[in-house]
């Protein structure tokens, strides 16, 4: 009686074929299950407990990605003993495929996602890293779907042939129309990766200068010292030599004065050494050299040469007139006169 009962055929299959089938998905679900619990779980708590983000990056995505995934294959192991009509085994497999290439394409994108943000957390601008991050992910999603949607195509059956000829004439034809705008693109993606700049660097770029106000996909605005905004385009900065001096880690200085021919050799030979020791006690300064440089037309003329720490030009300003205020203080002592320009006419009678 229960052999005839098991040997009942309906839609090709008997019911005992039926049964094997669900308890085979029913073990391999049980198994999935465990391992979602026990294995996965514990890699989860394992990831918490180390400083990197990656493990837990991963580990959530086993829960996200791999999982969905397995339960499906575990599912078409089970159905593939089965005689299943022409349509439904169809079904089961452009769905299969579906799903892998929506989990794919789900997975790369996350996978992108934290490598971009992981990188922009390393620019400290916040404004320029959301629209990096923003404008590569949306051509990153559009460039990975459109390649999914080509491949999901041609696994289905689908002639693709025309159709990404068709896309490769049409985007050649775009791409000569808008040359201009995608080469400020790329030139955008080349400065906000290798970081020439960051929104509030003070750069010169040839006869202009100016403070980053904005960078933005097409174009770079500037403040310039006179108060007026100054815009290039992203590939004219990218083609360009760039000076930039918020890089400045310290400023290199050289200044001259001159004093008058009246000077005696032993003042002159003093001269030097006032100038190191007020440079040497002014913080934020490092003395490199002063020396009795040439002789002027109505001067003796001195060259010092000294850094100032920091980039900050009001700083380094604020320095230079410190240091010559206590020279004029320092020669007003020794009574050492600075030069200016004189001539003397020696008038003879004949």
């Amino acid at each position: 009686m229960m052999n005839d009962l098991l040997g009942r055929n309906y839609f090709g299959n008997s019911i005992y074929d039926y049964l094997v089938v669900s308890v085979t998905f029913l073990v391999l679900v049980s198994v999935v299950i465990f391992i979602k619990v026990f294995v996965v779980g514990r890699l989860r708590n394992l990831a918490r407990k180390t400083e990197t983000t990656f493990d837990d990056f991963l580990v959530g995505h086993i829960y996200q990605t791999l999982l969905p995934f397995v339960l499906f294959f575990a599912f078409y192991l089970s159905v593939k003993t089965l005689v299943l009509p022409g349509f439904a085994g169809r079904v089961i497999y452009i769905f299969g495929l579906i799903l892998v290439a929506a989990l794919v394409v789900r997975f790369v994108l996350s996978l992108l996602d934290y490598a971009l943000k992981s990188y922009a957390l390393k620019n400290p601008n916040a404004d320029v890293r959301n629209l990096s991050l923003k404008t590569v992910m949306l051509a990153a999603k559009i460039f990975v779907v459109v390649v999914a949607a080509i491949i999901l195509l041609d696994n289905m059956g689908v002639k693709i042939s025309a159709l990404v000829a068709g896309l490769g004439i049409g985007g050649l034809a775009v791409a000569f129309a808008s040359q201009a705008i995608l080469g400020d693109l790329f030139s955008f993606f080349v400065i906000i990766f290798d970081r020439p700049f960051d929104t509030g660097d003070f750069i010169v770029i040839g006869e202009f200068m100016g403070t980053v106000e904005h960078i933005g996909i097409k174009t770079t605005r500037i403040r310039s010292l006179g108060g007026e905004q100054l815009v290039f385009s992203n590939t004219d900065l990218t083609n360009s030599r760039v000076r930039n001096f918020k890089r400045m880690e310290r400023r290199r200085v050289v200044f001259k004065f001159g004093v008058t021919y009246q000077t005696t050799s032993a003042q002159a030979a003093k001269i030097p050494a006032i100038v190191k020791e007020i440079i040497s006690g002014l913080a934020d300064t490092v003395f490199d050299r002063a020396h009795f440089f040439s002789y002027g037309d109505f001067a003796l003329i001195y060259e010092v040469v000294f850094f100032v720490l920091g980039s900050d030009y009001n700083k380094y300003m604020d320095i230079q007139q410190d240091i010559n205020l206590r020279i004029k203080e320092e020669f007003e002592r020794h009574k050492i006169d600075f030069a200016y320009p004189t001539q003397t006419i020696v008038m003879s009678s004949k």
